[in-house]
């Protein structure tokens, strides 16, 4: 049972690398939260990033936009690493979706 569980962790993390190295966006130097969709969720975590975060963001936006318009990539010794992906906006955005939920249970008494 155990040696299953240890292979099933093995292939969703193989999965998971396999799915974001095939997205593509690491060749333009962004993160997995610097491709997700615009929510008031996202938008509310987006604003309460640190200033430095927030133009590290902002930069590699840019330059993928650049990048995109000019049909290019970055230099491969400048993509982003799958072992270096931290997911910054996690924290953030699960402060704003428990600060809504506990408005909603507020509204409801």
């Amino acid at each position: 049972m155990a040696a299953t569980k240890a292979a099933q962790s093995g292939f969703k993390a193989a999965l998971q690398k396999w799915v974001w190295t095939k997205s593509g966006f690491h060749k333009y130097g962004l993160k997995a939260h610097d491709i997700l969709r615009d929510t008031p969720i996202l938008e509310e975590a987006v604003r309460r990033l640190p200033a430095d975060v927030y133009d590290q963001r902002q930069f590699r936006i840019s330059r993928a936009l650049q990048l995109s318009f000019l049909k290019t990539y970055l230099p491969e010794d400048q993509w982003t690493k799958y072992e270096e992906e931290d997911y910054y906006l996690k924290p953030y955005y699960e402060e704003v979706e428990r600060e809504i939920n506990e408005r909603k249970e507020w509204a409801k008494k």
